[in-house]
């Protein structure tokens, strides 16, 4: 009999292919890091190493219209990712819950989590200087799987207990927010850019 493989988690890579647009993102990203005290307080207070508009700011597309020219394209790739999760939405559209910036400096990680109450989470790449830490996945099943033994080094990629998926300039990376996931340090010099979100029904 065939072995099957069942309860598949999905990833989404896409790209953001409008270079105008991904230059006034980085520009808007910078303008905020330096003008948002809050953020930089917060990101200071919490051991964020650089800075994050995750807990001062929750306007960015209304602030700043830069901000709603990303929103049009993320809502297709979100439109296009939920179909292939085969959600049944009732005839109603994911509607995006929040978008904040990051801005991490070299060295600079965010530790394993998830995103609760929403259904689809996801991060644009604006800057991914050379030696930018990857975006990490962890399999879901991790906590239950007790006496299993570790993968090979060889292992498919479907059967890894942590994926790295690195990005670059204008990477659309979309999952279903109860997957947890991390990022791991790089050895770049510069800082990483990206814009987080999360979609809910």
């Amino acid at each position: 009999m065939p072995i099957r493989s069942l309860f598949a988690t999905l990833f989404y890579e896409g790209a953001l292919d409008d270079p105008a647009l991904l230059a006034e993102l980085e520009e808007a990203c910078r303008a905020l890091a330096d003008e948002d005290e809050a953020g930089r307080r917060w990101s200071r207070d919490h051991g964020y190493r650089g800075y994050t508009s995750y807990a001062s700011l929750n306007d960015l597309p209304i602030r700043d219209p830069r901000f709603a020219d990303l929103v049009r394209p993320l809502n297709r790739h979100v439109a296009k990712f939920a179909a292939d999760c085969a959600f049944d939405l009732g005839g109603r559209r994911l509607k995006l819950d929040s978008l904040w910036v990051n801005l991490l400096k070299p060295g600079g990680v965010h530790g394993a989590h998830i995103h609760p109450h929403s259904v689809i989470s996801g991060t644009v790449y604006v800057a991914v200087p050379p030696g930018a830490g990857p975006l990490k996945l962890e399999d879901p099943r991790l906590a239950m799987m007790m006496a299993a033994p570790t993968r090979r080094e060889d292992a498919p990629e479907m059967l890894r207990t942590f994926v790295t998926a690195p990005p670059q300039p204008g990477t659309v990376f979309l999952w279903e927010s109860w997957l947890r996931h991390e990022v791991v340090p790089g050895t770049g010099k510069d800082p990483r850019i990206s814009i987080s979100f999360n979609y809910r029904v």
